[in-house]
């Protein structure tokens, strides 16, 4: 006769306290992923400018792969999103400054999803072989996804834009935004898979030697190849010197209100013009050969205000040298444009640049009925601005002066385009008065000085309200002024005109790493298919 066993429950056979530790236990597991993946998404925005912390970026995409690897689709997303929230959350705090949290929050979480797709496909190929190459391309594919949608894309907060201090700053002039990114992140879950490797030695696994050294190689190529790329970077003049004056006039008050003053925002820049030029008739500065006003410099459409005509000549005059001026410009047809004008001591406004770029939300509205909806906000901006459709490139005093306006800065095409248009220098006009004593002035700062070894350019960066600065090349900045103080930077810089391979090859690095990062999933889906058949 065979006996019959009845089925008992694991945590009464483990008896009554047990089943509560269990649980507290899969609670555990649950949380602790989570709160990592938030943290390191805090310790990545920690990285970035002011602070000069880069190399806080290697831990932070450590722990991130700690929390992804092995780990489903879904878990990938969910805790994609959760560092996506740690790093964005604080990184835009500034787009709330004027108008609240609301726009801040939304802002974040929508940019926070491109991060939590991202952690989905690292999940999926955490088990394949060579781990962190097709994490890195994927965060890199992530970025190029960012850059471009919705409306037009929004590129704040790239890795490389966190890595103006840091060793890795001569990949830029190799690939790019996308190579010196991807160089960070590939380092990052490099150092995650050598204590991984180290820690399954100790096991019973023991070593693997080909996933130990394509571990060891994550982190030692961009190393080595940062340190191969630095005879990209020269501050060398190859067209000879200019002598360039940055000015900012300061503003009679921060924020949005600032606009309300727009005269005095115009005279304030004159007044700091013809301040420069008491200094150089005195022989305390030296004559600049053309000078730089900071985009918004000149709300008040010169065009049609004779009065502000009048100002903006009596300082070209009083300087002696060409001005480029940043306006707000009316056409016949009634379309807005943010524009820099090209104002000659003789020959009076010679040549426009209108704004490609513009700013959603900030200088245009889109589906404004249905936002409009949601919030009455909207009517701060009573009228769109139009979209520019050629490169600016000035020919300021013979020296080919680049333009890419404050939000341009962000993004790859718009600073690179005026450098394969002939640009020997290229100019930020900036308007950062809206945004107060934020840490956004810095985070722009760092881009330009990004932009600066990526085209191997000086790069100048005239602010209303500052920071303004002069960067060299090599991506050092050599004069910067303090916030809200009205000031004027001279200096001659070097002129060059050679194209470094990040500006020969243009988008083709993304699009290469891009496709690694498809080939990867496509892999890791074929290996996962494969496995199911065979069960």
């Amino acid at each position: 006769m065979t006996a019959t066993t009845t089925p008992v429950d694991e945590s009464e056979q483990l008896g009554p306290q047990s089943a509560p530790a269990s649980r507290k236990a899969r609670v555990l597991r649950a949380l602790v992923p989570a709160a990592a993946a938030a943290l390191s998404g805090v310790l990545l925005y920690v990285s970035f400018p002011p602070r000069t912390l880069w190399w806080l970026a290697l831990p932070a995409f450590a722990v991130f792969a700690w929390c992804l690897h092995g780990r489903t689709w879904k878990a990938g997303l969910g805790l994609g999103y959760l560092f996506g929230l740690g790093f964005l959350l604080p990184l835009l705090v500034w787009t709330g400054v004027e108008v609240g949290p609301g726009p801040w929050l939304a802002l974040a979480a929508i940019e926070a999803m491109f991060v939590a797709l991202v952690g989905a496909g690292i999940a999926v190929v955490s088990r394949l072989p060579g781990y962190p190459l097709w994490a890195a391309a994927l965060w890199i594919a992530g970025e190029a996804a960012r850059a471009r949608v919705p409306f037009s894309g929004f590129p704040w907060g790239k890795i490389a834009f966190g890595q103006a201090d840091g060793v890795f700053l001569p990949l830029a002039a190799l690939g790019g935004t996308p190579v010196l990114g991807f160089a960070v992140v590939l380092c990052g879950f490099g150092l995650y898979e050598i204590v991984r490797q180290v820690r399954d030695a100790r096991g019973t696994s023991g070593v693997r030697r080909g996933a130990a050294a394509a571990a060891v190689l994550s982190v030692l190529v961009p190393v080595v190849g940062a340190f191969a790329a630095k005879p990209l970077v020269s501050d060398d003049a190859e067209d000879g010197t200019a002598t360039v004056a940055a000015i900012q006039g300061n503003v009679p008050q921060a924020g949005l209100d600032f606009n309300a003053q727009r005269r005095a925002v115009l005279d304030h820049h004159v007044r700091e013009t013809e301040r420069l030029a008491d200094r150089v008739e005195a022989g305390k500065a030296k004559q600049p050969d053309f000078v730089l006003w900071p985009e918004n410099s000149s709300d008040i459409d010169p065009f049609t205000n004779p009065d502000a005509r009048e100002a903006i000549e009596r300082a070209v005059k009083a300087i002696k040298a060409p001005i480029s001026v940043g306006g707000v410009v009316e056409t016949k047809d009634g379309k807005l444009f943010n524009e820099q004008i090209l104002w000659d001591p003789k020959k009076g406004p010679t040549d426009t640049y209108d704004k490609r770029q513009i700013q959603p939300f900030g200088e245009y509205i889109p589906l404004r009925s249905v936002v409009g909806f949601f919030s009455s906000d909207v009517g701060m901006v009573r009228q769109d601005f139009s979209r520019g459709t050629e490169p600016g490139v000035f020919t300021m005093a013979g020296t080919k002066v680049g333009l890419a306006t404050c939000y341009e800065a962000a993004f790859d095409w718009a600073v690179r385009d005026t450098v394969t248009h002939g640009a020997q220098l290229i100019s930020v006009p900036s308007n950062n008065a809206t945004f107060d004593r934020s840490e956004m002035t810095y985070q722009q700062l760092a881009m330009s000085r990004i932009r600066a070894v990526e085209h191997s350019r000086t790069v100048t960066v005239p602010v209303t309200s500052g920071v303004s600065a002069i960067i060299l090349p090599d991506g050092e900045v050599s004069q910067k002024t303090t916030w809200f103080t009205a000031d004027s930077l001279v200096q001659e810089v070097p002129l060059r005109s050679s194209q470094t391979p990040a500006t020969r090859y243009g988008i083709l690095p993304e699009g290469i790493l891009v496709l690694i990062a498809a080939g990867g999933i496509g892999w890791a889906v074929t290996v996962a298919v494969r496995a199911k058949r065979a069960r």
